[in-house]
């Protein structure tokens, strides 16, 4: 049997960052590679209806050994890594039991982890850590998710004593971009609730996210020679500032934690013509994020009424929801995942999402779905780390869900 350790650095292996803007899902080949490889494994574990969808989505099922009346539990991750930061060429560095020193990451590039800078390394001291070596993201989000599915899946299939119910599997593409639910087919996946594994360090649990909407501004302006420019000149780079200048300065990312929403300014560029600015809204209360957009709205009347009509034009579209409303009706399914968690030795940690998940969109979608710590930290950067006993303590934790 191949353990889960073994099992993720053979998936990181893969390069499947996902890309914005290309058209097609998956956005890129290498999830469909990725994909098949993992496809021809389920079969060899002993799962049944393995199958790829035109969209990339992967599935399979796991039979029930028992006539017991179970429900059908889904377990959903994703294939894509970020698009961040590359996941090509991923070199983890395999450090058995960690001395709580800081870490060289890339002894050429002098890139190192610091204890001062990355306090949660201090965790896992006495522990197997995998790093990566400072030039790549490692995968763990979401590879380490899939590799304990796969790994829970293959010692149920070879276990007859572990009785349990029908288990569904996804693996789904283009999750990083916000398109990884898409084109789920939650009837045909057939699951009563799914967990997404796909959160951060041991003993983390979470049904709540925030409520998420994007906003697109765009500023018109009017050139003219700068030595003739008095009272002819509009400066659309000024009014961008000016508009950024009204938000609340305190709400931003690196300014807020916890239920603490935010503007997130993701680019600004422009000429003294035509001016544009991308924003990310974030809040975990419907109410809020209903104010937060209401407030660019108002700011870029006030510029147009300061500047003339049509100065400033701004367009917001709703991303995702707060699965929150969904998973309290039938909460027993968070209860279900905290007494494993309970029951694997963990600290239960229940905190809220500050982003986004599959299972938000899916949990509005008919497919109740709480999400489940990987053990992965630091994600998304040169500096992503996951223990493996956080792996293993993951694969417990699901194999406590799913048996009798």
């Amino acid at each position: 049997m191949k353990g889960v350790l073994k099992r993720f650095l053979e998936y990181v292996e893969y390069d499947t960052m996902s890309r914005e803007g290309t058209g097609t899902t998956p956005s890129t080949e290498g999830q469909l590679v990725f994909a098949r490889a993992l496809a021809e494994e389920l079969v060899e574990i002993g799962l049944e209806d393995v199958s790829i969808s035109e969209y990339g989505y992967l599935t399979a099922t796991l039979p029930a050994n028992t006539d017991e009346p179970l429900p059908t539990i889904g377990l959903i991750a994703h294939l894509d890594t970020s698009f961040e930061m590359t996941a090509k060429d991923v070199k983890p560095k395999i450090i058995e039991s960690y001395d709580g020193r800081d870490i060289l990451l890339n002894h050429e590039k002098n890139i190192w982890m610091k204890r001062d800078e990355f306090p949660n390394i201090l965790k896992y001291k006495g522990d197997t850590i995998i790093t990566t070596d400072g030039t790549t993201l490692l995968g763990g989000d979401d590879k380490a998710g899939i590799a304990e599915i796969v790994t829970a899946m293959e010692i149920l299939a070879e276990d007859p004593s572990r009785l349990h119910g029908r288990v569904r599997i996804a693996f789904t593409p283009d999750e990083e971009i916000g398109e990884g639910s898409d084109h789920f087919d939650v009837e045909a996946f057939g699951a009563d609730y799914a967990y997404t594994v796909d959160g951060g360090p041991a003993g983390e649990l979470t049904y709540e996210n925030f409520n998420a909407a994007k906003a697109w501004v765009e500023i018109a302006g009017r050139n003219a020679h700068p030595g003739d420019a008095k009272d002819k000149m509009i400066n659309s780079i000024l009014i961008g500032m000016e508009f950024n200048a009204m938000l609340p300065a305190d709400e931003v990312p690196q300014k807020t934690a916890d239920y603490e929403g935010y503007f997130h300014l993701m680019s600004f560029s422009g000429s003294i013509e035509e001016t544009k600015l991308v924003y990310i809204i974030r809040d975990f209360e419907a109410e809020g994020i209903s104010d937060r957009k209401e407030l660019l709205q108002d700011i870029a009347d006030d510029l147009n009424e300061k500047y003339g009509e049509g100065t400033v034009l701004i367009l917001m579209e709703d991303q995702y929801f707060n699965m929150r409303e969904k998973i309290l009706p039938v909460f027993h399914i968070v209860e279900k995942a905290r007494s494993a968690i309970d029951a694997a030795g963990l600290s239960t940690t229940v905190k809220p999402i500050r982003g986004g998940t599959d299972g938000a969109r899916l949990s509005f979608m008919g497919l109740p779905c709480p999400n489940i710590f990987t053990g992965a930290e630091n994600v998304h950067g040169r500096f992503e780390f996951v223990s493996r006993s956080s792996m293993e303590a993951a694969v417990e934790v699901l194999l406590r869900i799913l048996t009798v």
